[in-house]
């Protein structure tokens, strides 16, 4: 489906072609073979986890084979009519760990803000307000939202429950989902509700507390509103019962069991970023634009960045909210210099069901998806040229004129023949099929400072 420059190296056509291999091994098609109830939608398993793929493997997903990308949401909603709630992780027809979010929610939107067909979004919406209102119960740890009574009233998940960081965070990027499609469906009460509980990050945005230049972290809070200086040491190895918040420290079995800590597999210096939906509300918090450029250079600089877990998928672009595509396309080229190779150890760890494999694809073809919304990010491909070939029979063409090592740098760009002084395109306009042709040159320009991506952005423009 995809085709890329055949001057194109051995070692980047291999890296490529095994990314898009990786990307279509899960989850995997078992319709007709489902043994828990019948039913004549699809059925897919082996969801490891939404938490890790809704980034890049589903929007991928959804660009190669979109009908593929229907039959897994309709899956989603089949769970939800049998066993009460969509899933974020489920191998062998039983549910799995929770991670963070209700992240179902986020493919429901990205579907729907791309105009994919076929599922019943009345549906949908039902199954994302089930997960946004009623508690799981049990041990809130395989499906719904773990910590709700808080969240729905706190506004944030306080430190009585585990993981209570990277869920509000995750919980409010949900929220945003909701109101695209209750903003879509014309339920304007709902979309009141959610669009402004896609604001409850803040509510964790510890504004006063600094570190290594950057002012502003997500910390933990407790039910009464008071920030935590020191987290409780909960490996009973440890000889200290307490020890101070570190934006740094990602919980890793070293102070705090694995799934009790306030964040999950990153850091706070990453989850401080992982803001998709208000890049430019994150911008404002973090002091503006210079000392957001200040934070995201010393991110990457210090390497608290790490693209081996997810949350951090999408922060080499965040520079592009200032104006500076540049900047992106130089950190997005270090990071798959250093982290891919063509080997068999050529993935940044595990592979995630195809996580890491369709992050590098996007990479290499030069465009990347903000999920959940309708849009994608350009920047410096690894290929001179690729083409899409759409089920819809419409081809989209990516052409980089004169890119080599020096060429490092997008400086003009036309769509079909036309000025884009934007850097970043609508799935649409990938969907209608056509060329897009960038000029690279040694030296970066203005182009795209004027055009930032879209934030706190409800349905497609």
């Amino acid at each position: 489906r995809i085709e890329i420059d055949p001057a194109t190296s051995d070692a980047h056509k291999r890296m490529f072609y095994t990314g898009l291999y990786h990307t279509m091994l899960m989850p995997v098609d078992r319709t007709g073979e489902n043994p828990l109830w019948k039913s004549d939608q699809p059925a897919y398993d082996d969801f490891y986890a939404i938490w890790d793929t809704y980034r890049s493997s589903h929007p991928l997903i959804t660009l190669i084979d979109p009908k593929r990308q229907v039959d897994i949401v309709n899956s989603l909603l089949d769970i939800y009519r049998y066993d009460g709630y969509m899933p974020d992780a489920r191998s062998g027809n039983s549910n799995g760990r929770t991670q963070g979010g209700s992240n179902a929610e986020v493919l429901i939107a990205d579907a729907y803000v791309k105009g994919l067909p076929g599922i019943d979004y009345k549906v949908a919406l039902q199954a994302m307000l089930k997960d946004a209102d009623v508690p799981p119960g049990g041990n809130e740890e395989q499906e719904g939202r773990g910590g709700l009574p808080d969240y729905n009233t706190l506004g944030y998940v306080s430190t009585r429950y585990p993981r209570s960081g990277t869920r509000t965070v995750e919980y409010a990027f949900n929220d945003f989902c909701i109101a695209i499609v209750a903003q879509g469906l014309g339920e304007k009460a709902l979309f009141e509700r959610f669009a402004k509980q896609a604001g409850n990050w803040k509510n964790l945005w510890r504004a006063d507390f600094k570190h290594q230049g950057a002012t502003g972290f997500i910390l933990p809070k407790d039910a009464d509103g008071k920030w935590l200086d020191f987290v409780k040491v909960t490996v009973p190895a440890m000889a200290k019962e307490i020890v101070p918040v570190d934006p740094t420290y990602v919980n890793s079995g070293k102070y705090e069991e694995w799934w009790s800590g306030f964040l999950y597999e990153a850091n706070s210096w990453e989850y401080s970023l992982s803001i998709p939906h208000d890049v430019a509300g994150l911008i404002e918090k973090s002091g503006g634009p210079e000392a957001f450029k200040t934070r995201l250079d010393t991110l990457f600089a210090k390497r608290y960045y790490y693209v081996g877990n997810e949350p951090s998928f999408l922060s080499p672009n965040l520079y592009h909210w200032i104006g500076r595509q540049d900047l992106s396309s130089d950190c997005i080229h270090s990071i798959v210099n250093r982290a891919y190779k063509d080997t068999r150890r050529g993935i940044p760890g595990n592979d995630d069901s195809g996580s890491m494999s369709s992050w590098l694809v996007f990479r290499m073809l030069g465009f990347y998806p903000n999920a959940g919304q309708s849009y994608y990010l350009l920047s410096t491909p690894f290929v001179a040229a690729s083409t899409l070939h759409q089920t819809n029979g419409k081809d989209f063409r990516v052409v980089a004129k004169n890119l080599s090592a020096t060429n490092k740098y997008i400086t003009a760009a036309t769509l079909d023949g036309k000025p884009l002084a934007r850097a970043w395109i609508e799935h649409a306009e990938i969907v209608q099929g056509g060329v897009l042709e960038l000029e690279m040159s040694a030296q970066a320009n203005d182009w795209g400072r004027a055009n930032p991506p879209p934030s706190l952005r409800f349905g497609a423009e």
